[in-house]
């Protein structure tokens, strides 16, 4: 006999129940994209270390009014609560404590082994959530990758892609769409 595969999907409120009930313990590698949980690749050094650099340039960047916070939930959409490793929101931390930041104005996430996850799948995840400003640091190439402009893509995985995409090496600068007056070096964020 021969059985079919199911994938069942989760909501994002169910997923916060099993974290609530104690199935996952707050912090495990564990995301919710797109009605999938997904298991987060474990940190290197130069992965950890480029986190706090992104973060120490973007608190720079942003200033006080923004909460630049590392490796927290957003609360995209209904199917959706993935854990970017820098998303800049407005306000401040207490402004968070009963709901998790829905529309960041700006998602990092900083690549390794995760590059094709992050390009493709988190990318037209961000971009169906029309997410205007998301970048990749890409440590491999040390580069920065720029994504803007979500658009209609039917082949994408979550429908959606950036129309624009720039790669950005370690000698220039570049403005948050959030903030203007505040380029940020590439090479600022490069362990």
């Amino acid at each position: 006999m021969e059985y079919s595969t199911r994938v069942r999907s989760w909501t994002r409120t169910e997923y916060e129940r099993l974290i609530e009930v104690g199935v996952f313990r707050p912090g495990e590698p564990l995301e919710l994209l797109g009605g999938q949980m997904i298991v987060a690749e474990p940190q290197g050094s130069a992965h950890h270390t480029a986190l706090g650099l992104v973060e120490d340039a973007l608190r720079v960047a942003f200033g006080p009014a923004w909460l630049v916070r590392s490796q927290g939930p957003i609360a995209l959409d209904d199917e959706s609560e993935p854990e970017p490793d820098v998303a800049v929101a407005p306000g401040s931390r207490r402004d968070y404590s009963r709901a998790h930041p829905a529309r960041p104005v700006l998602v990092v996430e900083v690549a390794e082994s995760s590059l094709a996850l992050d390009r493709d799948y988190k990318g037209s995840l961000y971009a169906r959530a029309q997410l205007q400003d998301y970048w990749i640091l890409n440590l491999l190439s040390r580069v920065l990758e720029v994504y803007r402009e979500p658009a209609v893509e039917p082949s994408a995985p979550f429908g959606w892609r950036y129309a624009s995409k720039h790669v950005l090496d370690a000698g220039v600068a570049i403005a948050p769409l959030a903030a203007p007056d505040a380029p940020v070096r590439v090479s600022d964020l490069l362990p």
